[in-house]
């Protein structure tokens, strides 16, 4: 009996060091196991910042390079154990993405027909019309055009309009200072009369103007019922708040004149055009392609859209504060209005849409924006994804710069001809600026400008790690079709007229069409902004930023009191 206990002892003390010694085993198993998970996830040595770059070809020769988040590295383990990388090389996908094939099919044409009649023939000598302007540069662009059509409806002569010194951006600048008020009244001398001021008759003006306000969208008969019998009787009606006070849809030849204005008449003064062009040639110099991009991600633009971008309390309280400039403003459900589109993309979503568009990071980037709202810790993902990072204050030193600093409008307008002139042109809204050039880039032989499909986008950036780079790439170039600016992409007649000018684009269907039709491609390429007076003379639901109305404390097509300056509390355009 004794000894079959002492058996008995041995067994359970030598289970017992088997079991422990199976602990022990299984404990250590999971830590090289862990250990081993780390190791896979962790970045090779020549991805991280602390070692240098390797050399050109080496990087070449990796697969994958490195994706920033605020401005963190950050890789995600997706299923079959890949990681999200943002490739170093582009990968154009067999097409090409600086422009499109179909474009050279394509030309602007705004001469007019032979039944418009001359200015000389239905403008009557006592009616004058003037015009006050609202909003930032390209807003008022809008009204300017438009208001040189509204001049030709009522058989008026146009005074020169005043620009809007009242609004957010506090610009002093007049009509003379921003734009070449000589070109624009000699170029449109056979469509519209415009004077430079008011005459006058013994020292005085000859009338004082009549003040009021017509409704958006007001059409020709509009017009004809509500101002033309002020102009009757008062001589000189002055329209205010005056953008997007012009029917979208008009008929052919007042289409034409709106192009005739906007892009031929309506040219920058010579300190301006100088400088842009100075900004050009130096981007120029640097690659022979550039992108540009209309960021469009300062504070006043998140706070007006009632954005949010994930930056906590102290986020909701600074754009919250600005938000309350305008007291009219509905309140608004920030995720919707990101979930819905209606939202800029961050500077990383952009700067990932591009890089998945097929743009390799030696691409250089101009980037038109004001302050930022974070700073470079916002900017800093998209300065990684594309390091030819450039401004006009990183191309023109303070010196070059002193003569349009102190004005917003002159200094947008130095991002408006840079922008003009790049391959591609990147828009971050669909806004003033994003529209104005949008329809410019398609009059001037369809050059590339790419939207970002928004509501599309941001889901899927949000998922982002869940995927691979080749499936993410790939659903970024799927949901992008409709939004690269070709030929075609928008319907004639769809969105608003100064985005699409429809009318004002014709269609050769062979590579060099006939005679004539590529005597007016050079006559519209050359005339760009150094038109001759001569040629000059010679005849989908989407998210829309541009066209919000104002809560107006004046009811639309009243008089307003005479006084100098209107002091409405009107909310102004965010969409420059």
């Amino acid at each position: 009996m004794a000894f079959q206990r002492r058996r008995h002892h041995e067994r359970m003390v030598t289970a017992a060091r088997m079991s422990g010694m199976t602990a022990i085993s299984a404990a250590a198993l999971f830590i090289f196991m862990v250990v081993a998970f780390l190791t896979v996830l962790a970045p090779p040595l020549v991805d991280h910042p602390e070692f240098p770059n390797p050399p050109e070809h080496s990087r070449r020769a990796r697969h994958s390079s490195m994706l920033l988040e605020n401005p963190v590295e950050m890789k995600g383990k997706v299923s079959g154990g890949e990681i999200f990388r943002v490739p170093s090389g582009g990968d154009m996908q067999g097409s090409d993405i600086w422009e499109s094939k179909g474009s050279r099919y394509f030309y602007g044409c705004s001469n007019a027909s032979k039944e418009f009649e001359k200015a000389d023939a239905i403008i009557y000598p006592d009616r004058y019309l003037m015009i006050s302007t609202s909003g930032g540069l390209n807003q008022q662009r809008t009204g300017i055009t438009d208001a040189v059509v509204a001049a030709r409806i009522l058989n008026a002569t146009l005074v020169v309009p005043t620009l809007d010194q009242m609004s957010f951006w506090k610009d002093a600048s007049n009509f003379t200072e921003v734009f070449d008020v000589e070109w624009f009244i000699s170029s449109l001398s056979k469509d519209v009369k415009i004077v430079k001021e008011l005459p006058s008759k013994g020292g005085k003006v000859i009338a004082t103007p009549y003040r009021m306000r017509v409704p958006r969208k007001c059409t020709p008969r509009c017009y004809q019922n509500r101002v033309f019998p002020a102009l009757l009787k008062k001589h000189v009606v002055q329209l205010t708040k005056f953008d997007y006070r012009l029917s979208n849809k008009l008929e052919n030849d007042l289409q034409k004149l709106r192009c005739r204005v906007n892009y031929h008449a309506l040219r920058f003064t010579d300190p301006i055009r100088k400088m842009g062009e100075t900004l050009i040639k130096r981007m120029k110099s640097k690659s022979k392609h550039f992108i540009a991009l209309h960021l469009r991600f300062e504070p006043d633009m998140l706070a007006f859209s009632g954005c949010y971008y994930g930056g906590g309390d102290k986020e909701r309280m600074e754009l919250g504060t600005i938000r309350k400039r305008w007291k009219n403003l509905h309140e608004s459900n920030p995720d919707k209005e990101r979930r819905q589109g209606r939202c800029p993309l961050t500077p990383e979503e952009v700067g990932l849409m591009l890089r998945a568009l097929g743009f390799g990071n030696d691409v250089h980037i101009y980037v038109a924006s004001g302050e930022v709202y974070g700073g470079e810790e916002t900017l800093a993902p998209l300065k990684a994804l594309f390091p030819n990072f450039h401004s006009k204050e990183t191309l023109a030193n303070k010196e070059e710069l002193s003569p349009f600093l102190p004005f917003s409008s002159r200094m947008a307008a130095l991002d408006y001809i840079v922008c003009d002139e790049s391959d591609v042109f990147v828009t971050n809204n669909n806004g003033n600026m994003a529209k104005m050039l949008a329809g410019r880039r398609r009059y001037f032989g369809h050059k590339r400008t790419i939207r970002p499909n928004t509501k599309k986008l941001y889901s899927l950036c949000q998922n982002r790690t869940s995927l691979t780079w080749d499936v993410f790439a790939s659903k970024i170039r799927t949901f992008q079709k409709g939004f690269m600016g070709e030929p075609n992409e928008m319907r004639p007649g769809r969105g608003e007229f100064h985005e699409n000018p429809s009318t004002c684009i014709c269609e050769t269907k062979s590579e060099a069409g006939s005679s004539a039709q590529v005597q007016q491609r050079v006559e519209l390429k050359d005339g760009r902004d150094n038109l001759s007076k001569s040629d000059a003379l010679s005849g989908y639901d989407e998210q829309d930023w541009g066209d919000w109305d104002y809560d107006e404390t004046v009811p639309v097509g009243k008089a307003l009191p005479n006084r100098t300056a209107v002091d409405d509390t009107d909310l102004e355009e965010f969409s420059d």
